[in-house]
């Protein structure tokens, strides 16, 4: 047994997934947890049925359920205060050739370690069961040619990004999500994420995996509908602020950011030879510009984008007064902004809360019953307002300070690094500018103001 091994047996980290209906083995690792297909893992079987196409392979599956071993592997681990873990996962998988092969894992170590902040460690052996679907392979037919994937939700930047890439006829929409959201018109394959996760008790609420979980699947369906463009909608606030401002003592996000999907490209081509291209065409927009450029376009209204939903809030606050957006939470403040940037007035009881004018927190919270999930909107709010804030203070910092950030994306994106300071300084500007002018609109005593200055709960704390 090398050091490692002993590292991740010691620490309990060890996943092993076991097939539907197997019994853990004698040689299963001491204190090894396990997750079984079909228990743990389950596959929506309807939903599984919209990828059972022409293309279809049983390297396709294995891939989903390696996408299943890695959520719950990510979310049945808390953290410790260093952040990283070290994880080993063993995973069944049918075609175990491909799965061998040292620049799949490799590529597969890589890109995970990247995104999670974590060190993974894979091992695949030969599964017992063949793939539910793939028999059949029925031909994909669309009517008309798909000339690039987005991966679609009921956000913003997807409804805008999806439009400004191409007319719905070209658009393979891929549903992302692990429920079935309200259908675009033209959706009938790739309507949501095939699996569901549970048994892993919740101990970790970080999820960074979640990243690559769409990336893959977005892969799949692309690959399957001979589309190699594949469109990230997020903006640049989105994209590149996380990494540019990560939270104390918490591993950047580096979900949207170009360093993930190249390292992305390399695992898909390794493992499946697809050579898809993950494209950001609004990294260098702002959200507000991205939904200016969006209303441009002949027959969109503003109906198209007020009827987006884009809270991260799924706790019981949200349906004070029926099903709403809080209205604070980073997501929430982010498109209450954009949209002011883009000039759309949204209803006044489009938010949970709605009066960001008041003059103390409390007031504008006051429709919130519960103390506690008073709090909790607080404590959501005030870093997503921070957040917005400092991002917006980066605008005016030297080059020097943007240069490290600026050489690892233009390395990305292969451009030089003066360009892509330049094009990170322009957006970053433009950050600023739409950011002042929406806490001006909220009016000088705005509790939001507080906030910038330190206070939480009121203008005087």
């Amino acid at each position: 047994m090398n050091a490692h091994t002993h590292e991740s047996l010691i620490s309990g980290k060890h996943l092993v997934v076991i097939e539907k209906g197997q019994k853990p083995g004698r040689a299963l690792p001491k204190g090894a947890v396990t997750t079984e297909v079909g228990r743990h893992i389950r596959f929506n079987a309807a939903v599984l049925d919209t990828f059972d196409v022409k293309g279809f392979q049983p390297l396709h599956y294995d891939m989903l359920v390696l996408c299943a071993a890695i959520e719950f592997a990510d979310r049945r681990w808390k953290r410790p205060f260093g952040w990283r873990r070290t994880l080993e996962v063993t995973v069944p998988v049918i075609d175990l050739k491909s799965w061998q092969k040292p620049e799949v894992l490799m590529s597969l170590h890589g890109v995970l370690n990247h995104l999670t902040g974590d060190t993974w460690r894979f091992s695949f052996v030969g599964a017992k069961d063949s793939s539910p679907i793939g028999s059949r392979q029925i031909p994909l037919d669309f009517g008309k040619t798909k000339t690039f994937a987005v991966a679609y939700s009921d956000g913003l930047d997807s409804r805008a990004v999806s439009a400004l890439s191409g007319t719905r006829d070209e658009a393979l929409c891929i549903r992302i999500a692990g429920k079935r959201q309200r259908r675009k018109t033209g959706d009938s394959f790739f309507t949501q994420i095939p699996f569901k996760v549970q048994g892993y008790r919740g101990h970790e609420s970080s999820f960074r995996s979640r990243g690559f979980q769409f990336a893959a699947v977005a892969a799949i369906a692309a690959q399957l509908s001979s589309v190699a463009r594949i469109m990230v909608p997020e903006s640049g606030q989105g994209a590149l602020g996380p990494v540019l401002l990560p939270l104390h003592n918490i591993y950047p996000d580096y979900r949207n950011h170009p360093t993930f999907f190249r390292k992305m490209e390399r695992f898909i081509t390794a493992l499946l030879g697809y050579r898809g291209k993950f494209e950001q065409p609004r990294l260098w927009s702002t959200k507000g510009q991205t939904l200016r450029a969006f209303l441009d376009i002949p027959g969109k209204t503003e109906r198209h984008l007020t009827s987006t939903h884009s809270c991260w809030q799924s706790r019981r606050v949200v349906n004070v007064g029926g099903r709403k957006q809080c209205g604070l939470c980073a997501a929430c403040l982010l498109r209450r902004v954009s949209l002011h940037a883009a000039g759309v007035n949204e209803a006044l009881d489009a938010y949970v809360v709605s009066d960001l004018a008041a003059t103390d927190a409390s007031s504008a919270l006051s429709v919130i019953p519960l103390k506690a999930d008073r709090d909790i909107m607080v404590e959501y709010g005030s870093v997503g307002a921070r957040h917005l804030q400092h991002l917006a203070e980066l605008a005016g910092l030297p080059d020097d300070a943007l240069r490290v950030h600026a050489s690892q994306i233009g390395a990305a994106i292969e451009e030089s690094t003066e360009e892509t300071l330049t094009k990170l300084r322009t957006m970053l500007g433009t950050h600023a500018v739409e950011w002042r002018a929406f806490l001006s609109a909220q009016g000088e005593q705005s509790f939001l103001k507080s906030w910038m200055d330190g206070g939480r709960y009121g203008r005087f704390e």
